[in-house]
């Protein structure tokens, strides 16, 4: 049996439809996100705290193979402490329980977000490393520790491999995480950032996390990116999917630093979790990029889809 955790969330939830294709037996974590009606055919669901150790050890339990999907993202600083145990803390019973019960083989989701923050031109690989700064937000520290946790649990004999995806475009709830950017977009929000990152297909994650799960590969990292590109390129290529107008205005950096500062007094004043942070806002500024060539020399056949067709793909539906 396969367990994915985190199966209610974007990436688990693409994961398990592809699980499901192949025929596999399945057995799917969620918390706060109830599993969605659309899977429940075919799929074990339960209910699992990963800081409760007997919920990962009740998990496990007929499991051979494991998908670590699960993991909080939150830049609202009042939910960095649990943030940190959730993604640190978590991930270490996990690794021990997998230890434990003898796991033939984890594949863990980490992200681009646990390498250094460097600037573009240097083009960001497995071998960068991890070099402290205060531009690092709260969640970029939380996944590098949590990816140590994996990477400790292979020094004691965990067949693990570990994935870095930058940026994940795909169908999903347009209420969060990257689907919100579309809904966003569509309701014809007129600014954009001078920034660039990198960005991957959901579809092209499950289909590396899948063949590395297969493969005999271990101990070892990926990133995966399907192309660098400037948010404004990627909001236009939304926008002109869902036959609205691009956002055609650009928030310079001292725009955005008064804007979050309002946006976190705002969340002091309603208690709600801020949609702007000093995280964020510095972070869309920021010119980066990362080199996911490493997984197309390992796996037979992978090729990235292009970021822009992913992004027509996305929007069709939505604009519908």
């Amino acid at each position: 049996m396969i367990l994915v955790t985190g199966g209610s969330g974007l990436l688990g939830q693409h994961l398990l439809k592809a699980l499901l294709k192949d025929g596999e037996m399945i057995r799917a974590t969620y918390l706060h996100t109830d599993p969605p009606a659309a899977l429940s055919q075919g799929i074990e669901w339960m209910r699992c705290d990963l800081e409760e150790y007997e919920d990962i050890e009740a998990a496990l339990q007929g499991v051979t193979h494991v998908y670590h999907c699960a993991a909080m993202v939150s830049y609202d600083r009042r939910l960095h402490e649990r943030m940190m145990r959730v993604n640190i803390e978590g991930t270490a019973n996990l690794v021990n329980a997998c230890l434990d019960r003898g796991i033939q083989k984890l594949v863990h989701v980490s992200s681009i977000a646990a390498f250094s923050q460097v600037e573009a031109p240097e083009l960001v690989n497995e071998t960068t490393p991890w070099l402290r700064s205060k531009e690092d937000s709260a969640y970029a520290q939380s996944k590098h520790k949590s990816e140590m946790e994996v990477w400790r649990g292979i020094a004691e004999g965990l067949n693990a491999v570990i994935v870095n995806p930058s940026i994940i475009l795909g169908e999903g709830d347009w209420n969060k995480g990257s689907a919100a950017l579309f809904r966003i977009v569509k309701n014809e929000f007129p600014w954009y950032t001078g920034g660039a990152t990198g960005w991957v297909d959901v579809q092209d994650v499950v289909r590396a996390m899948t063949g590395l799960m297969k493969s005999d590969i271990a101990g070892e990292r990926f990133i995966l990116n399907g192309g660098n590109h400037p948010y404004r390129d990627v909001f236009t290529w939304m926008a002109e999917a869902m036959g609205v107008r691009p956002p055609h205005r650009e928030a310079r950096p001292w725009m955005a630093e008064l804007v979050w500062r309002w946006a976190y007094l705002k969340s002091m004043l309603t208690g709600k979790e801020a949609t702007l942070t000093k995280e964020t806002a510095r972070s869309a500024q920021r010119i980066s990029a990362y080199d996911g060539s490493k997984i197309c020399g390992v796996l037979k056949g992978f090729e990235y889809t292009g970021v822009k067709e992913t992004v027509k793909r996305v929007g069709d539906v939505l604009s519908v």
